[in-house]
């Protein structure tokens, strides 16, 4: 009998950060060549209307090939948010009728210029139909 429904589950080292409603699970893994591999989870709560409650599931799957690569643009992708917005939050959550505060004193980037899409032009996909 094949072992390849257990060697999908089978972990070799796991770490897990608790973040409020999102959990991140950082899992090895071997592949049937006997490699290892990384998996990253994201594990999110959400309540429904009648107080039960479920979680939505995303996953990457990062092999050693990809390692450095993966590394240098993490680190200045969260070098640049650091450095232009520092480590303190601001908010989890906006209301429904935020809005941004304008200054006249930055020009708008291209994506601010260019026409914003619409709530209603949005579609939710499930990323575990896929």
């Amino acid at each position: 009998m094949s072992d390849y429904g257990t060697r999908e589950n089978e972990e070799i080292y796991s770490k897990v950060l608790r973040a409020g409603r999102r959990t991140y699970f950082f899992d090895v893994r071997s592949t049937k060549a006997g490699d290892y591999y990384l998996t990253i989870t994201e594990s999110k709560k959400f309540t429904n209307d009648d107080g039960s409650f479920h979680f939505k599931k995303h996953k990457i799957y990062l092999y050693k090939e990809d390692f450095e690569g993966f590394e240098e643009i993490l680190k200045e992708m969260t070098g640049y948010i650091l450095d232009e917005k520092g480590s303190e939050v601001i908010s989890d959550r906006h209301q429904a009728d935020y809005t941004r505060p304008e200054t006249n004193d930055q020009a708008p980037s291209t994506e601010e210029t260019a026409e914003a899409p619409t709530a209603e032009k949005f579609t939710d996909v499930s990323f575990d139909d896929i």
